[in-house]
């Protein structure tokens, strides 16, 4: 009775999903069974119960405002233009070919994911990829696969989650997640790659995509040592946008004054991440203050001096409308992981897992390749998986941050495969509606590919140490 009530809450979540009922109210039902389960089973002293909620209300109030933000200077940039200006700039700056199909994947999609995130970087990577000539069916997947920076997409609340439910530091777990990430960054690009090159020229093709991976993968785990994770994919993208701008074509025309604001708003974002973060870091101030190199502040500050003051109407109504669609949504599987966490649901559910012993280690990518997968959400995934993850190498006596690491790095890289994921990109790919199912199938398989490496990676390390 009490295993079924302890799984209760993932199960009910996932088949809910599975049937195609609407993410809040899956949400909603995984977190009535979970207070269901600690009622009946592992019932909670009003003392604990106040504890958790002073110790998590920060957590959960902080990636609500990173996703409003996120959203806000997401569609501040597409109602001024600033979107399709830089896109035009970009077009005649890369030309074509695996080059800039590379700059898409590892360059412009994880950077735009990184200060932005919840797929919005494929709304800028597809239409390049349009106008490169390739088909619809390889715009859409190609632009998906461009989703291989999420750990660290909107700034990294996904892995801050992971993180917090773990106890684990964030920018520790954030720099493990850079190493690991080197495999679903030479997986999507040598996929990129052999779809746009010729046959006679795969090889090098290939050897180009695996240099761009090595340089993203050295990049952000270098900015992740340097300033933290919430910035590390954002600067790790940059250097691969130079890399490849700098290889790709010098003509083009020139970028226009909407295009040039909107590059000085992310220079103002990072910049105020970057800036706050090493002063509350060398000046000894308390973990309180890490609050004012938040990306949940200075996405605001960047949309609000991107737009002069106040934002017009419409993109403000549209963040609005699209932030009560996410953001609940989001809270309520942060939730609903926080009351596993703290009830010893998770540890209850773990102890049973962990009975499958060492071959645990193997299922482990998968099981966060799935949470990823039904939400369309790396955020949503940890929520959900996070706390008994990290119970489950506690009690096989695996190492915590290589084991969150390779979870945290699989619940990423599958939101590329999530259907909401692949219904945007075929629609931002035009023509590519009648080939949804070859996209879907070839994302899934990226997918498997990546947390199959991950699983392997859990497996040498159980034997190793």
């Amino acid at each position: 009775m009490n295993a079924l009530l302890a799984a209760s809450p993932v199960f009910s979540s996932i088949l809910a999903l599975g049937l195609g009922i609407r993410s809040l109210h899956a949400a909603l039902l995984g977190v009535l069974a979970a207070l269901l389960a600690t009622i009946i089973a592992f019932p909670l002293g009003a003392a604990e119960i106040g504890v958790a909620a002073l110790k998590w209300l920060p957590l959960v109030v902080e990636v609500v405002l990173i996703v409003g933000g996120g959203l806000l200077m997401s569609e501040v940039l597409r109602h001024a233009g600033a979107q399709a200006a830089l896109a035009n700039w970009i077009k005649g700056r890369a030309g074509t070919g695996v080059g800039a199909v590379l700059l898409v994947v590892h360059g412009i999609t994880p950077f735009a994911e990184s200060v932005t995130g919840f797929g919005i970087g494929v709304t800028i990577g597809i239409p390049l990829l349009v106008f490169m000539g390739l088909p619809g069916r390889h715009a859409a997947l190609i632009g998906l696969l461009g989703l291989c920076a999420v750990p660290w997409g909107s700034m990294g609340p996904g892995t801050m989650i992971a993180a917090g439910l773990a106890g684990l530091r964030f920018d520790e777990l954030g720099v493990a997640s850079a190493a690991l990430s080197i495999l679903p960054f030479a997986v999507n690009g040598c996929v990129a790659a052999w779809l746009v090159s010729q046959p006679g020229q795969r090889p090098r093709a290939m050897l180009l995509a695996l240099g761009s991976a090595l340089i993203l993968t050295l990049a952000v785990g270098l900015s992740n040592l340097a300033f933290g994770t919430a910035p590390a994919g954002a600067l790790g993208s940059v250097a691969i946008i130079c890399l490849h701008l700098l290889r790709g074509a010098k003509t083009g025309e020139a970028l226009l004054p909407i295009g040039r604001r909107a590059l000085q708003a992310y220079g103002l974002l990072l910049g105020g991440v970057l800036v706050a973060g090493s002063v509350v870091r060398f000046s000894g101030l308390s973990e309180a203050w890490h609050y004012v190199a938040s990306p949940a502040l200075w996405l605001f500050v960047a949309a609000l001096w991107f737009s002069a003051g106040r934002p017009p109407a419409e993109p403000l109504a549209r963040a609005w409308s699209a932030w009560l669609q996410v953001a609940p949504v989001t809270a309520l599987f942060i939730v609903m992981g926080i009351v596993m966490a703290v009830s010893g649901t998770a540890a209850y559910l773990a102890r049973l897992l962990a009975e499958i012993g060492s071959g645990y280690l193997a299922i482990s990518p998968f099981v966060g390749a799935l949470g990823g997968f039904v939400t369309g959400s790396s955020s949503g995934s940890n929520a959900m998986f996070a706390a008994t993850q990290a119970e489950i190498a506690r009690s096989l006596g695996a190492n915590l941050l290589l084991f969150m690491a390779t979870h945290n790095v699989a619940a990423a890289i599958s939101i590329l495969a999530s259907p909401g994921k692949i219904e945007m990109a075929l629609q931002l790919a035009g023509d590519a509606a009648t080939q949804r199912r070859w996209v879907q199938r070839m994302a899934i398989a990226v997918v498997l590919c990546s947390a199959g490496l991950m699983a392997l990676v859990n497996v040498l390390a159980g034997r190793w140490f």
